[in-house]
């Protein structure tokens, strides 16, 4: 069967560069956070800084992402919650062919609206900690706070998109080269397959969809 293209260099780029601070982010906190690392790695001055940076430059890439017409459209994507979506959250019969999912599963939906909103809020929190001098000390014991515990959160988001992504070599070489296979597509995202192809899932025939 022949291969599908599910994602532009531009694409490929933004997630790459998104993993590349995201890991130095969480690495950086955790050596900031767990005595035993911090005192092994040192210049904890140094790796505040890197942990500070990253986080901002975390922006960067989603920003020039906008450049790309494909990213901008898988953005709308991943923006639009369905009734087939909620559906698919409260089915634990994902895979039975019943589920016509598009191009992102609800899953994924949902992970990109987390850690996008996670983002948000240890940028925000991260400034007031890291500038003193913005708001007063209890607005920093508050902030503090919640930036431990988004952190910790979206640490635990991360680790379990990775086991995913370990769980599913077709995923990663879709991310990876760009293109999957049309069984894969087919068996996963039968909505966006269908319309890859202009057919309704399963049959190779009908209209187009853009899901």
């Amino acid at each position: 069967m022949p291969d599908l293209e599910r994602f532009t260099p531009a694409e490929r780029w933004v997630h790459r560069s998104l993993a590349l601070l995201m890991g130095a982010c969480l690495l950086t906190a955790f050596a900031l956070y767990y005595g035993p690392v911090s005192l092994a790695v040192g210049h904890r001055h140094a790796v505040e800084l890197v942990h500070v940076w990253a986080g901002y430059a975390l922006v960067v890439p989603l920003l020039l992402g906008l450049a790309s017409p494909a990213y901008r459209r898988d953005a709308g994507r991943l923006n639009r919650f369905s009734p087939e979506d909620w559906r698919w959250l409260r089915s634990r019969n994902r895979r039975d062919g019943s589920f016509g999912v598009g191009k992102f599963n609800a899953g994924q939906k949902l992970n990109a609206a987390l850690v996008s909103g996670s983002v948000v809020v240890l940028v925000g929190t991260g400034t007031l900690m890291f500038w003193t001098g913005l708001v007063r000390l209890a607005w920093r014991t508050g902030a503090t706070f919640a930036h431990d515990w988004v952190a910790l959160g979206l640490g635990l988001l991360v680790l379990g998109h990775i086991w995913f992504a370990v769980n599913d070599p077709e995923a990663r070489a879709g991310m990876r080269t760009g293109r999957v296979s049309e069984r894969w597509a087919e068996k996963e995202h039968p909505a966006w397959a269908a319309g890859r192809r202009g057919g309704a899932p399963g049959t190779g025939r009908g209209r187009a969809t853009r899901r």
